[in-house]
């Protein structure tokens, strides 16, 4: 219906996956787009967290950044 969860139910995904009010959080994603709404349903939950704007689109894309391919990626 285009709302978040109810905050109980926010509160313990999140604190399933680490990300409680004692944590530091940090999101991203691809673009930046749905990572704004992480941040958003982490606040509802009452964790704050840092959005990293550029995302990884803007990470990978510095060549001075190693990337690992193939059998180092695993």
């Amino acid at each position: 219906d285009g709302c978040f969860r109810a905050v109980g139910e926010l509160e313990s995904r999140f604190a399933g996956l680490g990300a409680t009010g004692d944590a530091e959080v940090g999101v991203y994603c691809g673009s930046g787009v749905s990572a704004a709404q992480q941040v958003l349903a982490l606040d509802v939950a009452g964790v704050r967290a840092g959005l990293y704007v550029g995302s990884w689109s803007e990470w990978s894309g510095d060549p001075e950044r190693p990337v690992a391919t193939g059998a180092e990626a695993g």
